[in-house]
């Protein structure tokens, strides 16, 4: 039973609610979190407002990207804190969370450290109407206090992702992890102390969203700004609360993702990529994809491929020898993914394999698993097809041309990613140009260089995240005009 405290200026601090941290592949409660109130907000917010005026706010660019790989030094040398922290969070198999979730964690704070000791800023020498010269240039100063607002799904790459150009920039941030997910967002703590980030400048609280911490933040008028990954209606929510104050936001937004399959793929190679953009961390990855589209030649024999892989899965907790697939996040999430196999059979679905809850044995009878999925025969207007399940399944239909595939992949409100299978170069160019996305993957899903623009399109987020595009939230420019 590990007790999880909010870390305030420097300090990790107890509260008087708590509420339990749960292991969803066990269900087994693992430790207390402490929940943060009104109070904690106030006293996070003080202290990241005094820390922009402190020794963090005076350290030069060079000073900073030096502590931030610090960071990520000792991200390292923590890597197995890290990774069990995350595995008793996520229930994810370890070969993932090991080769993904830790690595990425530490390498987002050194790129990012690095780009921001490297970016340019325009200037430009003009001449001015009565004949004299002047020159205007530009200066790049910090938000200040960012909110950050984290999902469950890869909590510690997600929260770095926004806290590595946040502090890279100069600002302070106050983290709220997903309650789901508590360790690595207070683990990271103990590593901002260890390598001498001053006081203030990190800080994690602890809690839910109404009523509770991620409300308190998002309201605050000492918060500058607010950037989140998560479901489109609580990112609704929250850019309803930045309002006051006319507070930016950066968002990462849900996502019903289609992959297009055309007739001339490599289709072991497509078969496999399907396999993991759909199954992969049990399906609950935002650019995970739950519609496929498959070329009518080729459709059967796609479906029966991807319906052996799927069947050859094995179901387990981190450690289970030959796992492929974990454990859902919570027994809430548990019951919304079930609810959307049910309405698929209600709907007239043919259940290609999967459809309901494995039966499991001994430690995991009492986690949080579903089958993985396949279906097929839905209507374009099934709610199945419509909303994001955010679980291990997906709804196979096949498509004739290439504009009706690029109609229904652009069918829905959301437009976070797409794949596209072909080897077809020009198909390749034209599809990825018309789908309505703000990441298009060409024969390969997840493939990513940290220094591009990431983020969606619709309903599926605003802003983007990532190189040198991360410095237009996480900055303000400044004009100096100068007349010599």
């Amino acid at each position: 039973m590990k007790p999880f405290h909010n870390f305030i200026n420097g300090a990790f601090v107890a509260t008087g609610k708590t509420y339990d941290n749960r292991n969803p592949a066990t269900n087994a409660v693992i430790g207390q979190v402490h929940e943060a109130g009104q109070a904690e907000v106030d006293a996070a917010v003080a202290a990241a407002r005094a820390a922009l005026k402190g020794e963090w706010g005076r350290m030069s660019v060079v000073a900073r990207a030096r502590m931030l790989h610090a960071v990520a030094n000792e991200i390292d040398r923590r890597f197995d804190d890290f990774l069990a922290a995350e595995l008793a969070d996520t229930g994810k198999p370890r070969a993932l969370a090991a080769h993904i979730d830790i690595p990425r964690g530490a390498d987002n704070f050194r790129i990012f450290a690095d780009i921001v000791k490297n970016v340019p800023t325009e200037s430009f020498r003009m001449t001015t109407p009565d004949g004299g010269t002047a020159v205007s240039y530009a200066v790049r100063s910090p938000l200040g206090v960012v909110g950050v607002i984290c999902p469950w799904n890869l909590p510690l790459l997600l929260m770095t992702w926004k806290v590595g150009p946040a502090l890279a920039c100069g600002n302070t941030v106050i983290v709220k992890p997903s309650e789901e997910t508590p360790a690595t967002a207070t683990l990271l703590g103990e590593v901002m102390n260890a390598v001498g980030v001053p006081k203030g400048v990190y800080q994690v609280l602890h809690g839910f969203g109404p009523g509770s911490a991620g409300e308190f933040i998002t309201r605050h008028p000492g918060v500058n700004g607010i950037t989140f990954t998560g479901e489109t209606r609580t990112g609704e929510a929250i850019m309803a609360a930045a309002a006051k104050g006319v507070r930016p936001v950066s968002f990462e937004l849900g996502g019903k993702n289609a992959g297009v399959v055309f007739a001339d793929a490599d289709f072991d190679q497509a078969v496999a990529g399907i396999m993991r953009s759909a199954f992969e961390n049990c399906g609950q990855v935002c650019l995970g994809t739950e519609r496929v589209y498959v070329q009518r030649p080729i459709f059967d024999q796609f479906v029966a491929a991807l319906k052996a892989k799927a069947e050859a899965l094995t179901l387990g907790g981190p450690d289970m020898p030959g796992v492929g697939l974990g454990p859902l996040i919570s027994k809430e999430h548990k019951a919304k993914v079930l609810s959307y196999y049910a309405k698929a059979k209600a709907e007239g679905a043919t259940v290609v394999t999967g459809g309901g809850e494995p039966v499991m044995s001994g430690e995991w009878a009492g986690g949080h698993f579903v089958q993985p999925t396949l279906w097929t025969g839905l209507p374009e207007s099934s709610a199945v097809i419509r909303e994001e399940i955010f679980g291990p399944c997906c709804h196979i239909a096949p498509f004739d041309t290439e504009e009706q595939a690029i109609a229904l992949a652009n069918a829905t409100d959301y437009g976070l990613a797409t794949t596209i299978w072909t080897q077809n170069l020009g198909c390749a160019h034209r599809v990825a140009a018309a789908i309505e996305v703000g990441l298009c993957w060409v024969n390969s899903w997840f493939l990513r260089d940290l220094r591009t623009a990431f983020g969606g399109a619709k309903a599926s987020g605003i802003g983007r995240e990532g190189g040198v595009h991360s410095l237009e939230f996480y900055t303000e420019l400044r004009n100096v005009m100068i007349k010599l």
